[in-house]
């Protein structure tokens, strides 16, 4: 159910590209438990000079390698499974090659009520689907 937006530099390989978005996937269904199918996925290339990745203060240096995901999910996950993911996505990258200072990632999380998987329904409120957590 989480849906993920993958943003990188223009560049990558097909293969490369496929590699980053499966091991987004295996992480999730590693730490979320997520079944294997549950997968939507939406990634975007961008010309170097149209991304701005800084570093929050925190002294080091990105490069062209850059992996930003958004990861949308309903609420309801600890502060400590969040972490488990952020390791996990950094962990599954790092054998691509991708460090993990060029590894940038967040968690938006809204309810069972603000998903559609498909003809115009909400599967989750119609009880089509279990809610996840319940």
């Amino acid at each position: 159910m989480p849906f993920v937006r993958i943003d990188l530099i223009r560049g990558r390989r097909p293969e490369e590209i496929r590699a980053i978005a499966d091991a987004a996937h295996r992480a999730l269904v590693d730490v979320l438990e997520i079944p294997e199918r549950d997968r939507f996925q939406v990634i975007t290339e961008h010309d170097a000079d149209h991304v701005i990745a800084l570093d929050a203060g925190l002294g080091f240096e990105r490069t062209d390698g850059l992996v930003m995901i958004q990861i949308f999910t309903q609420t309801g996950r600890t502060s400590e499974v969040k972490q488990s993911v952020f390791r996990a996505v950094a962990k599954q990258l790092e054998p691509l090659g991708i460090r993990g200072e060029d590894v940038f990632i967040s968690i938006m999380e809204n309810t069972h009520q603000d998903w559609s998987f498909g003809f115009g329904r909400a599967q989750y409120t119609e009880g089509l689907l279990p809610v996840p957590g319940r």
